[in-house]
């Protein structure tokens, strides 16, 4: 028998994550205080409606604490909208003010970590604005609910895995420590540590603390946001490039695997896989890209074709949307060879975008066992990873999972193309947003950025920066009739 869904437990989570943002919000309103900016005010309001509202919803209380599959998808794809819509509240009442689905799209980009923002800093937006830009990304590169698995020990024995499983990316989902809590606490633990370093770093060079701040979020999360208007061109060093270059590729890996390579278990980081294609993948990619700056005639000095080629490479596959300097309107091989990048991603459990290397990995090896059962019928074929036997319903998931992935691309460029942009900019950015990288249509030389999107074709955008954040079927599982009954 199918038991109705724990509504009341989930209204009650919902509210207490509500006051975890209220608190977050408390860094934006600093920093105004700190600069002296009226909106601090903007802030100070959004703060105590969140923190109001989530009080009164954490009140409810539930006649049973029980959290299963279903109680896991619906949470974590109501709280990253409930988080959206409260963060938000900036956009609309601070400076400059804009429209509700300008807003909508802008915190569901930042939280996604895709980083199409609208937005792009100047002297009219406040550093609180920027701040809060920087941080939602920070928050939803590894996780809001995996923050709270690490600080309320409580829901490791209340649906704590399957809200795990719901939001951390990848295949499988493997536990570094026995209890989920710890777990979370772990990679928590390791990606604010890699923050705090990233950020000592960039301001041992030429940004201030602010601006060292914001870039590390921006990074580390693989989002691609920026104070400066200019990106990190504006900063004009290779010591910046190197060492945000140096972090993407971290932050593109499993972070599973840079915790055992913290803790000295370097042998099982090396033997990985998926880690060894990743590091491939980056060095061919790199090399293809010299070539193709070469042909066009975009050699001017050491630079275009080592450090900037490298750059953009790794900021494509981890989908952080960095741009190097000189790369603003891209010759067709380079676009092509960044269409292939954003697709793939970075490794599974890592903060970046797209498909993820793992599926193309294991897809490969299922595509090769088919066209040998073609030949030989009769062969017994599996496929391995890591020398052991991966079941078929991983294989048939991820299949299916790849599936789904283009039929989105094509759902949403098609509904992008009925709402009035050109075919290349739908499909562009609609490509663009399911895999969490942010780049504009700009990029193809045909299209315009996403200021020129219409109202709707950014609730569109916003739909599919979620459903790639949270790997497709956290979201689309919602709209199955057998989820209700």
């Amino acid at each position: 028998m199918r038991k109705n869904l724990n509504i009341r437990m989930l209204v009650r989570l919902i509210g207490g994550l509500l006051q975890l943002e209220a608190i977050f919000l408390l860094v934006p309103l600093t920093t105004c205080l700190i600069y002296g900016e009226q909106d601090y005010i903007v802030f100070a309001l959004t703060c105590l409606c969140a923190a109001i509202t989530g009080y009164l919803l954490w009140r409810v209380y539930p006649t049973s604490r029980r959290m299963g599959k279903r109680e896991g998808f619906l949470l974590t794809a109501s709280v990253w909208v409930v988080f959206s819509l409260a963060g938000m509240m900036p956009f609309i009442f601070g400076t400059p003010q804009v429209d509700v689905s300008t807003a909508f799209f802008e915190a569901m980009s930042g939280f996604t970590t895709t980083g199409a923002t609208i937005l792009p800093p100047n002297e009219n937006i406040s550093h609180g604005i920027i701040i809060w830009q920087a941080m939602m990304q920070w928050l939803g590169g590894m996780g809001i609910i995996l923050f709270t698995l690490a600080i309320i020990p409580a829901l490791n024995t209340s649906g704590g895995m399957q809200m795990f499983n719901a939001e951390v990316t990848g295949v499988t989902h493997d536990k570094i420590m026995p209890r989920i809590s710890q777990t979370a606490k772990m990679l928590w633990g390791l990606y604010f540590g890699m923050t705090l370093l990233l950020t000592v770093l960039l301001w041992a060079g030429p940004m201030t603390l602010f601006d060292s701040i914001c870039h590390a979020f921006g990074t580390i999360s693989t989002g691609g946001f920026s104070s400066r208007a200019g990106s990190i061109a504006e900063f004009g060093s290779d010591y910046v490039l190197i060492v945000i270059c140096i972090f993407m590729l971290l932050s593109g890996m499993n972070f599973a695997m840079l915790f055992k390579a913290a803790t000295g278990r370097w042998r099982l980081v090396k033997h990985d896989e998926v880690t060894c294609i990743y590091i491939y993948a980056i060095l061919v990619f790199t090399a293809l890209f010299a070539i193709g700056r070469f042909t066009s005639g975009n050699i001017h000095d050491w630079r275009d074709c080592t450090i900037l080629p490298l750059f953009q490479v790794v900021s494509s596959i981890t989908s952080t949307g960095y741009l190097a300097p000189g790369f603003t309107i891209w010759e067709p091989f380079i676009l092509a060879l960044t269409f292939i990048m954003m697709f793939s991603g970075g490794c599974a459990g890592s903060t970046s975008g797209g498909a993820k290397i793992d599926r193309l990995l294991y897809m490969g090896r299922f595509l090769g066992n088919e066209l040998h059962l073609c030949t030989y019928p009769n062969s017994i074929k599996s496929v391995r990873i890591n020398g052991k036997i991966v079941n078929r319903d991983i294989v048939a998931k991820v299949v299916a999972f790849l599936c789904i992935f283009m039929l989105l691309i094509v759902a949403g460029g098609t509904a992008l193309s009925f709402m009035g942009l050109p075919a290349v900019d739908s499909f562009f950015s609609s490509f663009s947003c399911i895999c969490n990288t942010g780049f504009g249509a700009s990029l193809t030389g045909y299209g315009d950025d996403f200021l020129a999107i219409p109202a709707g074709a950014k609730w569109v955008l916003s739909f599919l920066m979620l459903t790639g954040r949270l790997e497709v079927f956290t979201i689309i599982v919602l709209f199955t009739p057998s989820f209700w009954k």
